[in-house]
């Protein structure tokens, strides 16, 4: 008998490919461009994803086969598992089809069951469902950071040592030249304003910014936010707010320009899994002000300050703080640029196959 280990091809659920940038997308299309990148020994991976455009810009160096006749989940759970047969098959956006054996699925946090109310009752429940299912079969669960691990686990009853954790990267936006139009098109040219990236969802603490935005206007500097929303995943609840230069969604570029000249990131989540918009901006040499959550400490590190997400007052202040203490805000710089280059998108795709072949081995 021959003691031979075998490996099954690799696949990538390319679903996210035709979808809108956020988050979960950005983590799955820059990890799949560094898994193409990788010098394989084996048959690279295959992209399989439904028929119609693909939205991401940048090709994958992977080969791409689109089928099927269906879209969205209805293609992930009933067409997927066909194009993906006698292949292991490799999901980055914490949905995967149940009725696939060999896989791995990567599970951003456990906000579903610690945040429930930042969601529609549907999305909620449907996250709650196939996640339940997916960690009580044979398919391996991966996150983006201890903490992350250990909420999953507690959310999912199952044990920690179940879960493998990888990194996220920040060389994307570092490698775009910054696009200086949404300064010019919203009068930030040379002025000193502080940056804020998220969305609606009540998580995102948006509202906790409203002592900070008020005690900017006395000084003349704009809170500047970036971001989106999505009614049909986020139940709301939150507001912008005021007064504050909302500029809606951006570019890589036009964010990569903003971070530039941004006098400090302001990022007062209550909840996160990873926190990458705050490792973009160390990348980017900007000042960070974070929320004093697990997530973001075990992130950031000492290349931040932190103040409560709980307490308006004490973001304003550590703000406002970092704003007028230049030779803090220099320290930060330095420190968050060098804490930046342990995450990249290399280390993260290496560190992902290391988790897979080990699944895929036969």
């Amino acid at each position: 008998m021959s003691g031979k280990v075998t490996m099954l091809p690799f696949a990538i659920n390319g679903r996210f490919a035709t979808q809108s940038l956020s988050g979960v997308q950005r983590f799955a299309g820059e990890l799949t461009r560094s898994l193409g990148k990788l010098d394989w020994k084996e048959e690279a991976p295959v992209l399989l994803a439904p028929q119609g455009r693909l939205t991401e810009d940048e090709p994958f160096d992977l080969p791409v086969h689109q089928f099927g006749r269906l879209h969205g989940q209805a293609w992930e759970q009933l067409e997927l598992p066909k194009g993906a047969a006698g292949r292991y098959l490799i999901n980055l956006g914490n949905t995967a089809p149940v009725f696939k054996r060999d896989q791995l699925v990567v599970l951003h946090d456990a906000a579903v069951f610690a945040q429930p109310e930042g969601y529609s009752w549907k999305f909620r429940a449907w996250y709650k469902l196939l996640q339940t299912v997916l960690c009580h079969t044979t398919t391996q669960i991966v996150t983006v950071s201890r903490f992350s691990r250990d909420e999953l686990a507690r959310s999912l009853h199952i044990k920690p040592s179940r879960i493998g954790v990888i990194p996220e990267g920040s060389e994307h936006i570092s490698r775009t030249t910054p696009d200086t139009g949404v300064l010019e098109r919203h009068n930030l040219t040379g002025k000193p304003f502080v940056l804020a990236v998220g969305n609606l969802a009540r998580h995102k603490n948006l509202t906790g910014l409203n002592t900070l935005a008020k005690r900017l206007q006395e000084k003349n500097i704009p809170l500047v936010i970036s971001g989106g929303l999505n009614t049909s995943v986020f139940s709301g609840g939150s507001e912008l707010p005021q007064p504050a230069v909302y500029v809606g969604r951006v570019s890589d570029a036009e964010l990569h320009a903003l971070y530039n000249a941004a006098a400090c990131f302001v990022f007062p989540s209550f909840y996160e899994g990873f926190g990458l918009p705050a490792v973009e901006a160390m990348a980017c040499g900007c000042p960070v002000v974070a929320a004093s959550i697990p997530a973001l400490q075990e992130v950031c590190a000492d290349a931040a300050v932190y103040a409560s997400p709980y307490d308006p007052v004490d973001i304003s202040q550590t703000v406002l703080k970092v704003l007028e203490d230049t030779a803090l805000a220099a320290d930060l710089r330095e420190k968050g640029r060098e804490r930046a280059k342990l995450f990249t998108w290399d280390n993260a795709a290496r560190a992902l196959m290391a988790i897979a072949r080990n699944g895929a081995a036969r």
